[in-house]
């Protein structure tokens, strides 16, 4: 007979084992989907499509098991599904199986989006929460750092055996929480609280009339909505494109996938690094600041992703990725910041669903697209329109530059963050 354990050291456990399961996937997932799998860049983008799609549909109706019956459950169920999604991917390295995946995978996603974060807040409290959070991140961090040699290492035998090994040891971890994680502290929501479709349909309303006439809200929308149509394309397709348009440099007789993991580790590095700089040199409240470095990363972002697509050496474009992953890794915080500065306290959780929906429904709507280039023009092609499709996000933070320095700053009384 297991007993309950501690739920601080069992959350700890919990994100920085799944960190580790899920980069043991990740480092390799986009290499096995384009090479072994064999999908082009249309189907490329289509499985991230399907699973943006899964996740918004079902955000909403999974969110009532962890509101009504149990927050331990529904993360019991999600973790579950995940690591099934994973493995019945590496498994079959078939299109439509890998299509079935994602929706497995998303679902499970659902289950898991806050009910980890609300489990560890009702366990221990919102003070002690805090901390648990912090850690859990940088067990998360620490996780994901230890998968990526692992995951090179066994994808040099088999590319399928990281991606369902991940898998596996994700379904056991569900069978390790449901024996050690306590759950003393849920009460079921009140009805009139709860997360619902009619919630989520006055979310959407709410948000659109708090933004209607804010000139600083309706630019924090319209990024959104142009970070969700650019991304999607970009993110599926850098991988094919590095398989497919350069020679990779020999490292002894390992196989390129071992660049993948390089290319991972130096990222996380890298973007560590960098933010830390911006967080001592730009700070979270200085306005001017805030927007010139958005300015400045954004064209950055820009002019890295046209560099990728279009470099003539594997050494450029190299460069040029890690350009583009820092930049990209630095400015979501700024935007998160920046945009606290204009949203009250009491709205800021509703601006902040409401950008969140916008980014999903770009991506669902701008990434078949670029992948539809992709297929009958070309992966660089495709880059590229990514690229530009960013481009428009330059003139709206030069905008809010400009519209900034006339809007006084939310009281800070105001704007101390949300208690949810």
């Amino acid at each position: 007979m297991f007993a309950k354990r501690d739920a601080y050291h069992v959350y700890l456990l919990m994100e920085g084992s799944l960190a580790l399961f899920v980069g043991l996937i990740f480092t390799v997932n986009m290499v096995y989907q384009a090479t072994t799998v064999g999908l082009n860049p249309l189907q490329l983008v289509l499985v991230g499509t399907t699973l943006e799609l899964v996740v918004f549909v079902f955000e909403v109706p999974t969110g009532i098991v962890a509101d009504v019956y149990s927050r331990r459950l529904s993360i019991l169920i999600g973790v579950l599904l995940v690591g099934f999604g994973f493995a019945l991917e590496g498994l079959f390295p078939i299109f439509g199986v890998v299509l079935l995946a994602q929706v497995f995978w998303g679902l499970g996603a659902t289950f898991t989006s806050g009910a980890s974060q609300a489990w560890i807040a009702d366990e221990v409290g919102e003070e002690r929460a805090g901390k648990a959070l912090l850690r859990a991140s940088q067990a998360g961090m620490i996780g994901g750092l230890i998968a990526i040699p692992l995951s090179v290492a066994l994808a040099s035998v088999s590319i399928q055996l990281p991606i369902v090994l991940g898998g596996v040891l994700t379904m056991i971890m569900a069978g390790v929480l449901a024996l050690i994680m306590p759950e003393n502290g849920f009460r079921p929501t009140p009805p009139g609280e709860r997360t619902t479709w009619g919630a989520l349909s006055d979310t959407l309303r709410s948000g659109l009339r708090l933004v209607r006439g804010r000139t600083m809200l309706l630019i924090f929308l319209g990024v959104a909505a142009i970070s969700g149509l650019y991304s999607e394309g970009f993110d599926r397709l850098w991988t094919a494109h590095l398989l497919e348009d350069y020679r990779f440099p020999t490292l002894g007789d390992l196989e390129p996938v071992v660049w993948f993991g390089v290319i991972r580790a130096v990222s996380i590095v890298l973007s560590i690094s960098a933010t830390e700089v911006v967080r001592r040199q730009v700070g979270t409240s200085h306005q001017g600041r805030i927007a010139h470095a958005l300015i400045g990363l954004t064209v950055l972002t820009v002019v890295g992703i046209l560099a990728f697509a279009l470099a003539e050496s594997f050494a450029l474009a190299l460069i040029a990725y890690w350009l583009v992953s820092v930049a990209r890794t630095v400015t979501e915080p700024l935007v998160a910041a920046w945009t606290n500065l204009h949203a009250e306290s009491s709205v800021r959780a509703t601006i902040f669903s409401l950008t969140n929906q916008v980014n999903a429904i770009g991506q669902i709507a701008g990434g078949p697209g670029v992948g539809y280039i992709g297929k009958v023009r070309s992966l660089r092609a495709a880059l590229v329109v990514s690229g530009l499709m960013l481009s428009p996000a330059v003139l709206l933070f030069a905008r809010g530059l400009r519209e900034s320095r006339d809007v006084p700053v939310v009281p800070a009384t105001a704007a101390a963050p949300a208690a949810d």
